[in-house]
Order: C-alpha cells, then sequence, then structure tokens
C-alpha cells in the first residue's frame, strides 16, 4: 500500500483516543472515514499530516516510515484540506494558492513558470479564478474553502488529505469539491459527515466509533440499517443508487432515544 496506519494508538490525559487502528490507501483510491463526533477521525487523520505523533503502531508513506521522513520530504507528497482557516495576515487569493507551491521549490524560493502554472490551473478547477486578487478575508467560507482546496492542488501532491472539508459548502460545491477529488488519480483519504457524501464518492469506508475500528469495506458492503443504528445511534432506511450504491433516508423519527 502507498499510505498506512498500522496499529496506530494514541491517549491523551490518560484517555484512550485511539486504539490499534489500521487502514491503507493506495494511489488513486479514494478512502473514507466516517464516525460519530469524537470518535477519533481527525485525531487519526492528524497523525498522517504530522501534527500529532503516534505512541504505538506507525504510518507508512510510500515504503518509508513517516517518523523517519524529513517534513518537507512528505510535505512533496501529501497536501491537507482542513475544516479552520485562519490566517494572520489577509492573503489575496492568489497568494494564499501559492503557498501551496512551497514544498515543491527549488532555487532558494524563487517563483518559477511551473509555480504560476500550477497556481492558476488550481484555481480554475475549483472555480476562483476569477477571484485571484481578491482578499482571502473577504471571501465567504465556501469561498475560501475553495481556495484552500486550490492551494492543496497547487502543490501537486500524491495524497490529498481531507478533514470535514465540505463543511462551509452547499451542496452544489460540496459535490464539486469531492467530484474534483476523486478525479485527481492521486490517493485521497476523507473524514467525512455526510454518509450519502461517503456512500457516493468513497471506494472504501473505515468505521470509527469511541476510538476502535467498527467495519470497513465497500460502502455497499457495510452502510446497512444496523450498523447505522449501532454507529450513530438513529434508525434509517437504505436504497440503492447509481451503481448500487446505497441512498441513505432517515425519517424524523430516526433517533433512537
Amino acid at each position: 500500500m502507498d499510505l498506512e496506519i498500522k496499529d496506530l494508538s494514541f491517549s491523551l490525559r490518560g484517555k484512550e483516543i485511539l486504539q490499534d487502528i489500521s487502514l491503507a490507501v493506495k494511489r488513486g483510491e479514494f478512502v473514507g472515514i466516517i464516525g460519530p463526533n469524537g470518535s477519533g477521525k481527525s485525531t487519526l487523520l492528524k497523525h498522517v499530516y504530522r501534527v500529532l505523533q503516534p505512541q504505538r503502531g506507525e504510518i507508512v508513506l510510500l515504503g518509508r516510515r513517516l517518523a523517519d521522513m524529513p517534513l518537507a520530504v512528505s510535505a512533496q507528497q501529501m497536501a491537507v484540506v482542513g475544516q479552520f482557516h485562519t490566517v494572520a495576515f489577509d492573503f489575496s487569493v492568489y497568494d494564499m494558492v501559492m503557498m501551496g507551491r512551497i514544498p515543491q521549490q527549488r532555487h532558494g524560493g524563487r517563483i518559477t513558470r511551473q509555480d504560476k502554472a500550477a497556481v492558476e490551473r488550481a484555481l480554475q478547477l475549483v472555480g476562483m479564478d476569477g477571484m485571484a486578487s481578491r482578499r482571502f478575508q473577504s471571501l465567504s467560507g465556501g469561498e475560501q474553502q475553495r481556495v484552500v482546496m486550490a492551494r492543496a492542488l497547487a502543490q501537486e501532491p500524491r495524497f490529498l488529505l481531507l478533514d470535514e472539508p465540505t463543511n462551509h459548502l452547499d451542496i452544489r460545491y460540496q459535490m464539486q469539491l469531492l467530484e474534483l477529488a476523486a478525479g485527481l488519480d492521486i490517493g485521497v483519504l476523507a473524514v467525512l459527515h455526510d454518509l450519502n457524501l461517503a456512500a457516493m464518492y468513497c471506494q472504501r469506508l473505515y468505521v470509527l466509533k469511541g476510538g476502535r475500528l467498527t467495519a470497513a469495506g465497500e460502502p455497499r458492503e457495510i452502510l446497512t440499517p444496523e450498523l447505522v443504528r449501532q454507529v450513530y445511534g438513529v434508525t434509517c432506511e437504505v436504497l440503492r443508487g447509481q451503481a448500487e450504491r446505497p441512498v441513505i433516508v432517515f425519517g424524523r423519527e430516526a433517533v433512537v432515544i
């Protein structure tokens, strides 16, 4: 596997957040992590993009232990789109996206024609090329998220990590962003809240609950009424949509009290 998490465990202040989690992503594969709030999804992803360090277990990227890889090298291979975006200065959209080129730059950080082409291409892909001169902080939350996605694409990574990337987007841009990620021919590991979007775009899913891996497999195999009730505490119907992908339907009586 190109990206592999092996038996990863993590505790904080004596509380076990993750326990013996293993998963893998191949290049060109879109893999999702789902589960209720507090199940450890974002904590797991933070280990992959090196905000946190595993206390037990390891992460292997392209055949090398991530812990042994210089940060500059792993930054060339992985880009991250998170859910919160705080910047200290009000950069232009163009400058924000150009920051994605930093891991790939040589020549003392001088901006090259290749850098400019990558930024322009990324802005076009997310539909923000007409706003390159706008200030980042003047944008709506959804527009900012698209700029952050463009910054990740400008990085030209081999793996894209998405941490609840659609939170601030309306349904059109949610689908646009995930459709874009799915068509990149790179490995994608995404934490998602929306089960129907996860079913629509992910080739495989890993389900977390209470920091433990509860289920793993193709969406049509594991997204069942039984699993949704067990993991989320709600009832649902599961229908079949295009390509036999599950469509989950909730009613007002869904919550199990």
